[in-house]
């Protein structure tokens, strides 16, 4: 088991199975914290066979409540500009760098506020995220927001410096991961929190934009 100083979902991830399988090993999973206060695992789910993986930070409240992710109004979002760039969201595959949802509640404790996760839940999570990538072996992977750019690149990425810019898988030997590409964009999140939503919203499609041009048959698989 993991030792609380140190959490790891590592011993929750079986070895030789599907995405279902590692789905359904997930909806145990106690590799942090934050399965005590969270409705249930959120796993990703998409195409077995996507050329691109989005990944984002953890599951908001709407997806606790249903089990799946992007299903909230920057899931909606995410739809759109996907669709705005020719990309189904079929034929691609959506995760996070945190499976479950890390919240702290309102003053009446009827509202629950997300929480952005440490980077020891981060670190914690990746098991998944690494077993989620080896199964699909996609030809590049998309990631919403600093969360899940810092957990592929490192800490020190920013999002700001480098987006919308097909970077070099950053191959670590330990992890089992290859892929050809990565990306990096802002949160659909985001461009809901902006002031101004149309100029967000077109920095999300144009950094989108890229990856439809590296995959221009995505929308017809």
């Amino acid at each position: 088991m993991a030792s609380p100083e140190r959490p790891t979902a590592a011993s929750f991830v079986p070895e030789g199975t599907d995405l279902a399988g590692l789905a359904a090993a997930a909806a145990a999973c106690q590799g942090c914290g934050l399965y005590e206060a969270a409705s249930r695992t959120v796993f990703g789910e998409g195409s077995s066979t996507a050329r691109m993986v989005l990944v984002g930070e953890q599951p908001g409240d709407m997806e606790d409540q249903r089990g799946r992710p992007f299903v909230g109004p920057a899931g909606r979002l995410l739809d759109r500009a996907l669709a705005d760039v020719g990309i189904d969201r079929s034929t691609a595959y959506v995760t996070n760098a945190v499976k479950h949802f890390k919240f702290t509640t309102s003053a009446g404790g009827k509202r629950r506020i997300h929480a952005k996760p440490d980077a020891l839940e981060v670190t914690a999570c990746r098991p998944w995220l690494n077993a989620e990538l080896a199964l699909l072996d996609p030809e590049v992977v998309v990631c919403l927001g600093a969360t899940a750019a810092q957990s592929i690149f490192g800490s020190s990425f920013r999002v700001t410096r480098s987006r919308g810019v097909l970077l070099p898988w950053p191959a670590h030997e330990e992890d089992g991961v290859q892929a050809p590409y990565a990306l990096a964009t802002i949160h659909p999140s985001a461009v809901l929190r902006a002031e101004d939503r149309e100029s967000a919203y077109s920095g999300l499609v144009s950094d989108l934009r890229v990856v439809a041009a590296m995959l221009p048959d995505a929308a017809a698989d």
